[in-house]
């Protein structure tokens, strides 16, 4: 990165990506996928695996995922390993290496194909190592990135845009990335060479789940887990929640600042929490969770995203590898009364869990659906659906 206290760095040969942060920063790349540029939080991913995944998670709306593995693109990328379909996710990425042909039997086009046909941008030759220890020290930075296969940039342009960006805090993006329409989920659970099943349709309880940015295997472990699943818009009202006649709600992971969200959604958690409705969040239905049941949620310095980090469980003192993905996190250094928390980070003490006293109402902020890993923590959902007959 570019020392902010020049105007920036010169360009250099071949250069036709750009990495521009808003303290004035620039890191020069080779630019691949869709060409453009889009303004964005900039954070950081340690997972060696999954970057189909990660690209299509809503919940990385509004932000450029920095991959720490350096070999990002490698097997391609197919239409089964999609967290989410024509739903917005990262703007774009940065990685070290260039993207080299697909090396696996199961693509079906390259990365870089792939980006662009969903318009999100690519940037390669990146020392990423830099870049995430540069996030480590002062946090995620609000940055735009762009690719022109001229090599053309207007560097004052861009980092102007990027000063003006409001940044992650105070913006609800679940109304973004949220369905539309109620829908009934029909998906199973996939095997290699069968695809995905189909979701029985049976005397299972039934679970409404509440698109706030979800990742679509979270449905489909809920229906591993024993539940028939409807998935309703993130807006839904707590009236038309109930006439669904839920045995229990779910909240879905998404975007955003949860407070800006939960100037609508806090209001259906309150009434079901009224009406004794078993409740599982996931994190940011966790952190809304918390905030319903009169908890504060923070901006944290760097957040957490990966597929390494540990949490320990209160309970009995077992940690689980769990993959994460948040900016935001439940301030467990000033609890409520009836908020108790269940588990913890072990990498800096955050609040990774809850449970709502008297209630059959928990959240947790880490995935444990884990697509592609880790699997420690499915018993989360076979907790949530056993409340559901209780």
């Amino acid at each position: 990165m570019a020392d902010p206290a020049t105007t920036h760095a010169p360009k250099p040969a071949g250069a036709t990506g750009v990495l521009v942060l808003a303290d004035g920063s620039v890191a020069w790349g080779r630019g691949f996928g869709a060409e453009g540029k889009a303004v964005g939080e900039v954070c950081f991913n340690t997972a060696m695996t999954g970057y189909q995944e990660v690209m299509t998670d809503p919940s990385y709306a509004g932000q450029v995922v920095t991959f720490t593995f350096p070999h990002i693109g490698n097997v391609g990328t197919n239409p089964e390993d999609m967290e989410s379909h024509d739903v917005p996710g990262a703007v774009g990425c940065v990685v070290r290496e260039d993207v080299t042909a697909p090396a696996n039997f199961r693509a079906v086009e390259p990365l870089q194909a792939w980006l662009a046909e969903r318009g999100k941008i690519g940037l390669s030759g990146i020392d990423t190592r830099a870049l995430t220890r540069r996030i480590r020290l002062l946090g995620a930075p609000n940055a735009v990135i762009a690719h022109d296969p001229d090599g053309q940039f207007d560097i004052p342009a861009l980092i102007a845009e990027a000063k003006a960006w409001p940044g992650l805090e105070g913006m609800d993006l679940a109304r973004v990335v949220s369905r539309e329409a109620q829908s009934d989920w029909e998906g199973g659970i996939w095997r290699l060479g069968q695809g995905y099943a189909r979701s029985p349709r049976d005397e299972r309880p039934h679970v409404v789940a509440v698109d706030y940015g979800a990742k679509d295997n979270i449905f489909r472990n809920l229906v591993r887990a024993g539940a028939r699943v409807t998935v309703v818009p993130a807006e839904t009202s707590l009236e038309t929640v109930l006439s669904l006649e839920p045995a229990g709600v779910f909240l879905s992971n998404g975007p955003g600042d949860p407070a800006a969200t939960g100037v609508y959604a806090v209001p259906l958690i309150q009434g079901l929490l009224e009406r004794d409705i078993p409740v599982f969040g996931i994190c940011l239905g966790h952190q809304m969770l918390g905030l319903a049941a009169g908890a504060k949620t923070v901006k944290m310095h760097q957040g957490h995203r990966g597929a390494n980090h540990p949490v320990k469980r209160h309970a009995d003192g077992v940690v689980e590898i769990t993959s994460m993905n948040h900016g935001f996190a439940v301030d467990n250094a000033a609890l409520p009364e009836g908020v108790v928390e269940t588990h913890v980070s072990l990498f800096d003490g955050s609040n990774c869990g809850i449970e709502i006293a008297g209630k059959k109402a928990f959240g947790v902020q880490y995935h444990p659906e884990a697509s592609p890993g880790p699997q420690d923590s499915f018993y989360l959902f076979e907790k949530f659906v056993g409340m559901l007959g209780a």
